[in-house]
Parts: C-alpha cells; sequence; structure tokens
C-alpha cells in the first residue's frame, strides 16, 4: 500500500456579491482547511459568508461583519473536506474582501 502524500496549499480570493467557489477537493484526496482568514480592504463595514458543499451549502460565518482594516478568521478549529467537496466565500461588495486560505491535501 503506497504511503500518503501531503501537499500543503495556499489560496487568496477576493469575495464576490455573487458568490466564489474557489476551491474544490480533488478526487481520491482528504483536505484539511488549517486557515480561512477575510480581510476588509474597503472603506466601510463589510459582511463576508464563508461555506462549503458539505450537505448542500452549509455556512461556516454568516453575514459576518468585519470592520474597516480588521481581519477575522473564519474558522475556530480545523475543516475536513472530503472528495467533490467545495469552498466559497461570499460579501456584500464587490473587492472589499480578502480571503486567505492554507489547507492540506492528503491523497
Amino acid at each position: 500500500m503506497p504511503s500518503a502524500i501531503n501537499t500543503f496549499k495556499s489560496y487568496a480570493v477576493d469575495a464576490t456579491t455573487s458568490g466564489n467557489t474557489f476551491y474544490t477537493t480533488p478526487a481520491s484526496t482528504t483536505t484539511i482547511v488549517l486557515l480561512a482568514q477575510a480581510t476588509n480592504v474597503g472603506n466601510s463595514d463589510a459582511n463576508v459568508t464563508f461555506y462549503t458543499s458539505i450537505n448542500g451549502n452549509t455556512e461556516i460565518t454568516k453575514n459576518f461583519t468585519i470592520p474597516v482594516g480588521d481581519a477575522a478568521s473564519m474558522l475556530t478549529g480545523k475543516l475536513v473536506l472530503e472528495a467533490g467537496n467545495s469552498m466559497s466565500v461570499l460579501a456584500n461588495a464587490n473587492s472589499i474582501i480578502k480571503l486567505t486560505v492554507s489547507l492540506l491535501e492528503t491523497t
């Protein structure tokens, strides 16, 4: 039996008002999300929703307000995604929230 292969990855994405699915776990892979931090780079308070496709759309944070120039963690622990599960981010305005995600893929 071959050993597991671990690959660390990072993503930086802009949240949009229509939602942005920025990551889908590949086939035969399990993903552990280590960090998901949203930063408000706009000129007014912003609301962000961070969700996964586990059991439909499952909100991890919903309409979470981040003040101007501030950042917030979207997770309080680790998040495990199975093959085919995805992550998405949504904001109340385009280009106001930047999301940084670090994860570990295991195959």
